[in-house]
């Protein structure tokens, strides 16, 4: 870039910042005030109407300053050099709370809640997903001579839980058989390989048990296909109370907002594409092709461990945020998140 483009940067990350502390208009005298530009007041607002112009920030009202507009927030994202690094004390808070869950429901709920208070947003976290996960270990329980409780649990901690009916009563033996030849055929195995692995055990089930096992290959099966309705954790939903004034009535309100919150799947998209541990992305504004999200943005990263992504993490705000602290939030929990899971 030229020393003049460079220049005009520093104008927008300091419009950005501005307005992001004091939702107001910035005009040039104040830039200049708070700001060690290097230039006159005449060169800054020269420069504010080059960047007007090439639709980086906006005038809002007549006579009043500018705000950056969802270009000029994309344009200041993708320049942030390096994320901002979170304090020790932050770093131990994001320990101790984390480590201290007892499940991954725990784990879950607690890092939303930390999330949200972290970045005063929105904050979402999906529930790990079943086909990127291997079988860590599955259990047969007779509950009564002719039922049987299926629980699995896989390396991201999740547990899957089903009832199986079967057609006859079942001894204890039976049910040492069952559970032997299952779990060893499912043991270590992508829940993507599994549902062959099943079918396979079904067919070559001792002969004693293999109308038994058939019933629970049948039910087994079906919890490891991958549903549709994952499922989110959300925390913080009260901070759009805060920042109301930002959804504006053109861009749908807040209202627009909390529909897209209640219809889980919109969310589900903006996290899917988020695809790699270690990589935040940032959707800004019409970025999130949601017409109820227009005036929001969404910061995620996946979280998982050994190169397993096991879900998605991220929050949703206004456009107005104070994005290179999200992307530094987000980022650590997604990292302790993963680290956490793949410790249980």
């Amino acid at each position: 870039m030229t020393t003049t483009d460079d220049r005009r940067f520093e104008v927008l990350r300091a419009i950005v910042t501005d307005y992001v502390d004091t939702q107001e208009p910035i005009g040039s005298k104040a830039l200049v005030e708070r700001h060690q530009l290097g230039v006159s007041s005449a060169t800054v607002r020269n420069d504010m109407a080059v960047l007007e112009a090439e639709g980086y920030i906006a005038q809002p009202h007549t006579s009043s300053g500018r705000v950056p507009t969802d270009k000029g927030y994309r344009l200041f994202v993708d320049r942030i050099s390096e994320i901002k690094p979170l304090s020790k004390a932050e770093r131990r808070a994001i320990m101790s709370v984390l480590d201290s869950s007892v499940d991954l429901d725990d784990v879950l709920r607690r890092s939303v809640k930390l999330l949200a208070e972290l970045t005063r947003q929105v904050a979402v976290i999906q529930y790990p997903v079943l086909s990127s996960a291997t079988v860590r270990h599955l259990e047969l329980v007779a509950i009564t001579p002719s039922r049987l409780l299926m629980v699995v649990i896989t390396d991201s901690g999740r547990v899957e839980q089903r009832m199986v009916a079967l057609s006859r009563d079942i001894s204890d033996d039976d049910v040492t058989k069952l559970r032997d030849v299952f779990a060893g055929a499912l043991d270590g195995k992508r829940l993507t390989e599994a549902s062959a692995a099943v079918a396979d055990v079904a067919n070559h089930a001792p002969p004693e048990v293999s109308d038994l096992a058939i019933a629970v290959a049948a039910v087994l099966v079906e919890t490891l296909v991958e549903r549709d309705e994952d499922r989110l954790v959300l925390g913080g939903t009260s901070n759009l109370a805060r920042a109301a004034s930002d959804f504006s009535s053109d861009l749908g309100g807040m209202d627009s907002v909390l529909e897209a919150l209640e219809e889980q799947v919109v969310v589900l998209k903006l996290l899917a594409r988020t695809q790699r541990t270690g990589r935040v992305t940032v959707q800004i504004g019409r970025e999130t092709k949601s017409d109820n999200l227009r005036g929001a943005s969404v910061v995620s990263t996946a979280y998982g461990a050994s190169g397993t992504v096991f879900g998605s993490v991220g929050v949703l705000g206004p456009t107005r945020m104070d994005y290179p602290s999200t992307i530094a939030s987000v980022a650590a929990v997604a990292k302790y998140v993963g680290e956490v899971l793949a410790e249980r």
